[in-house]
C-alpha cells in the first residue's frame, strides 16, 4: 500500500489516525487524562463523563486516570504477583514456573520440556508462545516475538496506568490443560468492593474469531447480557465440581485487595484451583455489553467514593 493511500485512510478514520500516532510514540508526552478522553471520543463520538461517571466502562476509565495505588503495578505483573498469590492462596495454586529472563537470548530451549508457555510479564499477549510440540517450534521466531513483547510498553496503548512501571521480563510456565480439551477455560470473576458478583467464562482465546464468552452468576445461571464482540457458548458449559472453591479463592483475593473493582482470573485443572491473572481494567474499559443498559447497571456496583484519591 502506498504512503499516499495510507495517509488518506488514516485521515478519514479517527481511530486509525489515533492508532498510528500512538504507535509512533508521538502521543507519549500527552497526559493520561487527555489521551483517555480522546480515545473515548474517537470510539463513541461523545464526551467521557469524568465528573460523574455512571457506567461500568466510564468508571474503568476514571480508575485508569486517577487511581494510582502502587500495589496495582504488582498485581498486573505476571511474575511479581506470584509472591502475593503464594502468601494468600498458597504456592500449590500457582502454575509451575520453568524460568525467568530479561533477554530472549538467555533462554536455553534445550533445557525446556516439550510443552511450555512463554510470555512477557507486563502486557496482554504480545510475544506469547504456547508450545505444544517443541520439535515444531522456530526458536528464532519465538525470540523475535518475545523481543517485540519486551519492547512494547503496553501502558501507552490505552493508558492503563498499572502497567506503566512494570519491570519487563519473560517467564516460562508449565503447559496446562483442563477437561475442555481446548487449552484452558478461564473463570474470570468480576469483584466489587471485595466480593465476586458474577463470572465470565472464556474458552479458545488463542483465536478471538472462534472464542466463546458468556456471563454467569455464582450459581451457574446465565446472566441477561453478553459481549457483542464474542459468540456466547452455544450450550451451557458444565461447571467443575470445585466451582465453589473457585468462588472462595476469588473472594479471598478480592477481600485482601480492598479495591472498588478488580477481576480475578482462575483455572480449574484436575479439580484444583490455579491462579491465572489479575486484571484492573477489563478490555481497557470498552466492554460492549448487550443489552447496553447493563453497562449502567453493573456500573452501580463500583463505589468510587471508597478510594483515597491521589489527585485530590
Amino acid at each position: 500500500m502506498s504512503a499516499t493511500r495510507i495517509i488518506k485512510q488514516v485521515t478519514k478514520n479517527p481511530r486509525m489516525l489515533f492508532a498510528y500516532l500512538n504507535a509512533t510514540g508521538l502521543l507519549n508526552s500527552v497526559s493520561d487524562e487527555k489521551i483517555i478522553k480522546l480515545l473515548w471520543w474517537v470510539r463513541f463520538g461523545e464526551k467521557l463523563n469524568v465528573d460523574s461517571p455512571k457506567t461500568f466502562n466510564e468508571k474503568i476509565q476514571w480508575l485508569k486516570m486517577y487511581n494510582h495505588d502502587p500495589k496495582l503495578t504488582m498485581l498486573v505483573d505476571k511474575y511479581a504477583v506470584r509472591e502475593y498469590i503464594k502468601g494468600i492462596l498458597g504456592e500449590e495454586h500457582l502454575i509451575p514456573l520453568y524460568g525467568v529472563w530479561s533477554d530472549p537470548d538467555q533462554i536455553d530451549f534445550e533445557e525446556l520440556p516439550d510443552q511450555f508457555v512463554l510470555k512477557c510479564n507486563h502486557n496482554a499477549g504480545v510475544g506469547l508462545c504456547i508450545c505444544r510440540d517443541k520439535k515444531k517450534l522456530d526458536f528464532q521466531h519465538v525470540k523475535h516475538e518475545l523481543q517485540k513483547g519486551l519492547n512494547n510498553n503496553f501502558y501507552y496503548s490505552s493508558r492503563e496506568w498499572a502497567y506503566k512501571n512494570v519491570p519487563r521480563k519473560i517467564i516460562c510456565e508449565k503447559y496446562m490443560e483442563d477437561d475442555s480439551k481446548k487449552g484452558l477455560r478461564d473463570y474470570k470473576f468480576f469483584c466489587f468492593n471485595g466480593k465476586a458478583k458474577f463470572v465470565y467464562l472464556s474458552e479458545g482465546l488463542e483465536n478471538h474469531k472462534t472464542a466463546n464468552i458468556s456471563f454467569y452468576d455464582l450459581k451457574g445461571n446465565e446472566m441477561p447480557f453478553r459481549r457483542k464482540d464474542y459468540e456466547p457458548f452455544s450450550k451451557k458449559p458444565v461447571f467443575p465440581p470445585n466451582f465453589n472453591d473457585l468462588i472462595a479463592a476469588a473472594n479471598l483475593l478480592a477481600e485482601n485487595l480492598n479495591l472498588p473493582f478488580v477481576r480475578i482470573d482462575l483455572y480449574s485443572i484436575a479439580n484444583q484451583v490455579y491462579f491465572s491473572e489479575i486484571t484492573c481494567y477489563p478490555n481497557s474499559g470498552y466492554i460492549p455489553f448487550d443489552p447496553e443498559m447493563w453497562d449502567a447497571e453493573i456500573g452501580k456496583w463500583i463505589d468510587l467514593s471508597s478510594l483515597k484519591l491521589s489527585y485530590k
